[in-house]
């Protein structure tokens, strides 16, 4: 029953900005930390970065450091990642995870659970 849905994908121009939605249900997602991740074509599942359940903490993998920001809005219990500057080699599917571990927050796929089903990115002009 715990349940997350992403949204927000699409087609965007390199330099380009989009927001992805990770959005809850079947829990309260303000309690969890969230993970997100991606996988492109012919690729491994990689991290993408985590925020805390407080907000507060936030990792970020290298290849995305300074061009994503996470944030969550705990009214509509939804996780958000900001992305900006977008790249070709952005494109990917992108999923969001909560841990297996509570209060975990990493970048290892295999750490989390209760993928959602994803949601396309694809940067192109």
């Amino acid at each position: 029953q715990l349940q997350l849905v992403e949204s927000g994908g699409g087609s965007v121009q390199p330099g380009g900005s989009l927001r992805l939605s990770c959005a809850a249900s079947g829990f309260t997602l303000e309690h969890y930390a969230i993970g997100w991740f991606r996988q492109a074509p012919g690729a491994e599942r990689e991290g993408v970065s985590c925020i805390s359940a407080s907000g507060g903490t936030t990792n970020y993998a290298d290849s995305v450091k300074g061009r994503i920001t996470l944030s969550r809005d705990n009214a509509k219990n939804t996780v958000y990642l900001h992305m900006n500057s977008l790249k070709p080699e952005d494109t990917a599917v992108y999923y969001c995870a909560v841990p297996r571990l509570f209060r975990l927050c990493g970048l290892s796929p295999k750490d989390f659970r209760s993928w959602g089903q994803g949601t396309q990115v694809t940067v192109s002009s």
